[in-house]
């Protein structure tokens, strides 16, 4: 191609440029490698023999700083030069959800990629992600890349899978030229930091909550470093990081949520679908994973005692999890769709877990709920979260799940005054949708033409 390319031309993974960029990934990845720089150190020791005697305590320096490399305490070594950007991007932004136990991260990123694409529609939103649920994305015209995640394959070692990512996203960057790229996950996967680490010609975000356990796996101070800035997104409560002491530029937001108002479909479209009376009271369930044929389990209580009171119920299926059978009730329905907030209208009052997606949809859209926080999460502090709706008056939590404790709940909520208190009570929890205001400083940010 004779000239500057213009803003439609793809990269090629042939082009010589792209050719030399994967032999400088190798040759970082050789020179960086233990076994290289202890070789280093006994050949200049060889050179220039007074060295020996300071040989011992450079192979101790040495190791100390490999431990801290390994355990994120210090920026890994790097000797090669940076990639030397082209001359020109093109008007385009990959976007990198990880998939944990639900869609928070994917949700979050969809939600910020609809409205960059509302706000430009000329942009490129390209995703890269370890979510199986591609059809979601190509129903909204985002094209996408697909690396299943590394426990999906057996016995596959870390360094292996992350090997992998690094290749396939620096391919990504190459054939796309994107100006940014966003990352939503709780944990940075090495592969990932190791492929963007050298790209300062591109915008490096990190969406991340920062609603955590106090006892969550600490991330690698270096993956901050890598970053240009951090958008944390609102929650509930406050913010459990002291973002004074992290070495990046934050962004602040409201809490982001996938929908708005007038994406809401009218409460009777479910109920036809369904075949669910029109004037019939109306739960919603979701509390994500659960053995629904455990007469034990949070779920099993829950459905048999809304059953018992005879109350339809919709229930809500993972798009991730397994089928589930409820032909043992007789006035339970099972949707397995996404995102099941479109159908919010139709139900009277939720029992939900307090994940960072139901949490923030029934506040924005006005769903009283019995809210069942799950405690085996890994980072997310859903307790935190959800106590303060309850504080409020808005939800009803339940922390220990029996018949006689859920079916008194119930009996609360499905009063109708008692449910306009709580509606009532909730509704300084309303925030404006944060996804708006983030895709707006995203194109400020790398001023998109």
């Amino acid at each position: 191609m004779v000239g500057e390319p213009n803003d439609n031309y793809f990269g090629s993974l042939t082009d010589t440029d792209k050719i030399s960029e994967k032999h400088k990934r190798e040759l970082g990845r050789i020179r960086s490698s233990p076994t290289f720089r202890l070789s280093t150190l006994f050949i200049k020791s060889a050179e220039k023999p007074w060295r020996l005697i300071w040989l011992p305590i450079s192979i101790l320096i040495l190791m100390i700083k490999v431990l801290r490399e390994r355990l994120g305490y210090s920026k890994k070594y790097d000797d090669i030069t940076p990639y030397d950007a082209e001359s020109f991007s093109r008007n385009s932004i990959v976007f990198f959800p990880t998939n944990g136990v639900g869609f928070g991260h994917f949700t979050r990123l969809l939600a910020i990629a609809k409205r960059l694409k509302k706000i430009n529609p000329e942009i490129e939103i390209v995703f890269f992600t370890t979510m199986p649920t591609l059809h979601l994305l190509k129903d909204e015209g985002f094209p996408a890349y697909h690396l299943p995640g590394r426990k999906n394959f057996e016995n596959m070692k870390t360094s292996t899978w992350n090997s992998i990512v690094e290749e396939l996203l620096s391919h990504v960057f190459a054939i796309h030229r994107p100006k940014a790229f966003i990352f939503d996950g709780s944990y940075p996967y090495r592969g990932m930091l190791n492929a963007i680490s050298r790209r300062d010609d591109i915008t490096r975000i990190w969406v991340r909550r920062g609603s955590f356990k106090k006892n969550a796996v600490n991330v690698p101070v270096d993956s901050f470093e890598i970053f240009d800035y951090l958008v944390s997104p609102g929650d509930s409560v406050e913010q459990s990081e002291d973002e004074a002491k992290l070495p990046i530029s934050t962004i602040h937001c409201d809490p982001i949520v996938l929908l708005d108002e007038d994406d809401i479909l009218p409460s009777n479209t479910l109920k036809s679908r369904l075949g669910i009376p029109q004037n019939e009271l109306v739960s919603y369930v979701q509390l994500g994973a659960g053995n629904i044929n455990d007469i034990f389990s949070d779920i099993n209580i829950i459905l048999s005692t809304l059953d018992d009171l005879g109350i339809w119920t919709v229930l809500g299926e993972s798009l991730l999890g397994s089928r589930i059978e409820v032909s043992d009730f007789q006035k339970v329905r099972v949707i397995r769709d996404y995102p099941n907030s479109k159908y919010i209208s139709t139900f009277d009052f939720g029992i939900i877990s307090g994940g960072y997606n139901s949490f923030h949809e029934a506040v924005n859209f006005s769903l009283p709920c019995i809210c069942i926080p799950n405690s085996k999460t890994g980072m997310d502090d859903q307790s935190s979260r959800v106590n303060v709706a309850s504080d409020l008056g808005f939800m009803i939590v339940e922390d220990n799940v029996t018949k006689p404790r859920i079916k008194s709940h119930i009996e609360k909520i499905i009063n109708p005054e008692y449910r306009y208190e709580m509606l009532e009570s909730g509704n300084s929890l309303k925030k404006p949708n944060g996804a708006l205001q983030v895709a707006k400083q995203i194109l400020d940010l790398i001023t998109v033409e």
